[in-house]
């Protein structure tokens, strides 16, 4: 899904309806999956090229959000990490080629 605004919050053409305002000053809201430099998203935003992020990645992944923490024994850990399968991969020239990956 490509857009352009010529003025902030007046899309080009009918599709764009799904797009809105938000309620917080300076947000639009689109209900649906994004794609930038993809057509098919296959998530809620999907971007496919590098992203650049001059603030915080916010995610819900903090203390905040759990409770009974505690530590764990580290021998006991490291014993299950040996256990683990371990291996490495190229990708496929079809989907590097479909996502933009160069390195395979």
């Amino acid at each position: 899904f490509y857009s352009q605004a010529s003025n902030p919050g007046q899309f080009e053409n009918d599709s764009d309806v799904l797009w809105q305002r938000g309620h917080v000053p300076e947000t639009v809201v689109y209900h649906g999956r994004v794609g930038i430099n993809t057509d098919a998203p296959d998530e809620a935003l999907v971007v496919c090229g590098n992203a650049k992020v001059m603030g915080r990645v916010m995610h819900p992944s903090d203390s905040r959000a759990k409770q009974n923490i505690r530590e764990v024994d580290t021998n006991e850990q490291l014993r299950r990490i040996t256990q683990m399968r371990l291996v490495e991969y190229d990708y496929k020239p079809e989907f590097a080629s479909v996502m933009g990956i160069k390195n395979t």
